[in-house]
Formats: C-alpha cells, sequence, structure tokens
C-alpha cells in the first residue's frame, strides 16, 4: 500500500533532501526511521528537492510498506522519536497506488526572509543583510516575476530538466515581524531558482541593477547576468497542493 507522509524539517545540518555518498540528508534519515518502526526497509520519494541548508514548513514524501501505519495510534509519536530533533513527522496519508508526491503536486510555495536586524534567535531561518533597500523596486520586480516562464538566467547551469519554464501563480514581498519576506509560488521551480531571484532583486533593491535591467536579465536566458544566489538559511518551503482526489486531509 501506498502512503503520503507530512514533514517539517530545519535544514541547517543537512545536505538538502536528496540521499548523496558521504553526507548526512533528510531524505536518508526518514528512511532510515520508518524502515525501524514499520520493520521493513522503506524508500521514500520526495516532492522535491531542497538545496542544503534549506528548511521546509510542509514537505511530502510518499513510501509503500506492507503493514498499515495507521493501525498504531502511537505511530507518529514513534517515527519521530527515531528522528533528530530538527526534522518532525506531523501526518500519514493512505494514497492511492499510483499517487506520486513530486508528480502530483499541483504548486509549491517558497518564502525567503530578511531581517536588517541582528537577531540570535533567527540567525538559521533568515538573511542577515545591513543597508538601506529600495523595497518599492523589489516589489516591482515581483509583479514582473508574474509576466515570464522561462527562468533559465536564475537557474543552476547543470540540471536535469528538460525545460526551464515554470508557471508563476504569485510573486510578492511583504515586511512582517520586523523582517522582509519575499513569496513565491509556482507549479515547480528549477535548481537554485528562488535564492538567485532574491539574490537579484536584493541587488535591485542597493542599486546596484535597475528594473530595466531585471527585465533584460530575464529575458536574456543568462545565468552570468543574474545576481548573486543568497544565503540558504533565509529560504523555506512552505507549502505543497495536490489535488483533493490525490490526497484528502483528514
Amino acid at each position: 500500500m501506498r502512503y503520503f507522509i507530512c514533514l517539517s524539517y530545519r535544514g541547517s545540518n543537512y545536505h538538502g533532501w536528496q540521499i548523496q555518498p558521504n553526507s548526512n540528508t533528510i531524505q536518508a534519515e526518514l528512511n532510515k526511521a520508518l524502515s525501524i518502526i514499520l520493520e521493513e526497509k522503506i524508500q521514500c520519494m520526495g516532492c522535491g528537492r531542497t538545496d542544503t541548508g534549506v528548511h521546509a514548513k510542509e514537505f511530502y514524501a510518499h513510501f509503500d510498506c506492507k503493514k498499515d501505519p495507521s493501525a498504531d495510534k502511537n505511530i507518529i509519536y514513534k517515527i519521530n522519536g527515531c528522528l533528530p530533533p530538527d526534522i518532525a513527522v506531523c501526518k500519514i496519508y493512505l494514497v492511492g497506488p499510483d499517487s506520486n508526491a513530486r508528480f502530483d503536486a499541483i504548486s509549491r510555495s517558497y518564502r525567503y526572509q530578511i531581517t536588517q536586524e541582528k537577531d540570535v534567535f533567527n540567525n538559521d531561518y533568515a538573511y542577515y543583510l545591513y543597508g538601506t533597500l529600495d523595497q518599492k523596486k523589489m516589489k516591482k520586480a515581483a509583479n514582473i516575476i508574474l509576466d515570464h516562464t522561462d527562468f533559465s538566467s536564475f537557474c543552476k547551469s547543470k540540471t536535469q530538466s528538460n525545460t526551464n519554464d515554470c508557471n508563476i501563480i504569485d510573486s510578492f514581498w511583504e515586511e512582517k515581524n520586523g523582517k522582509l519576506n519575499f513569496h513565491i509560488t509556482a507549479n515547480r521551480f528549477l535548481r537554485g531558482m528562488v535564492r538567485t531571484l532574491v539574490g537579484t532583486m536584493i541587488e535591485l533593491g542597493q542599486g546596484k541593477l535597475a528594473l530595466n535591467d531585471f527585465s533584460d536579465i530575464l529575458l536574456s536566458k543568462d545565468r552570468k547576468r543574474a545576481g548573486f544566489s543568497a544565503p540558504a538559511q533565509g529560504l523555506s518551503l512552505i507549502h505543497i497542493s495536490y489535488p483533493e482526489s490525490v490526497l484528502k486531509k483528514q
């Protein structure tokens, strides 16, 4: 039987989601915990791949197993007991045999947090950036993103993707609780895309680029023209949407 598992994690101590040789990853830790508790070898497939140091408030993976996890009312507690303190499982759902956490996802939402005040309790969750930013220009740039689909200028050059097109559903900056947050939702994202978009908009806010430059960078399809990749700790995967037919939350 196939199950979806919903989890959250702090990515600071991990080399991203996906299993890598000689590296500590979220996927490896989850596979190990599930295999111990369910007493069979479990291999999870995630809804995407978060990079080293990136966090997730909501992340889904699917796995197959012979046992019914829901038969044990303490299953979540037991799985969490086998996981490190910076990874937490919150729900397991029974889904159809062909359901896929990655390919069935309708959209993914990310948030990037910038703080301009040093906060020792938030160092791992926001990018501390000193100096004045022109937020009006940054907000206009976020609106410009909505008019484009090809994000070749904002992805790492060596990827396995067949296309660099993404359908952007939402893109905006907001100030909240003393932080400047960038929110973006799309059907898919390219590797490094959000952090590079943020880094380029930061350079725009610092006066290093003009709005016309930002538009030209989008149209150029040239990563070398875009800005720096903003630090990983400010980025969090916030939400994954699925069709109701795939995931009926209870």
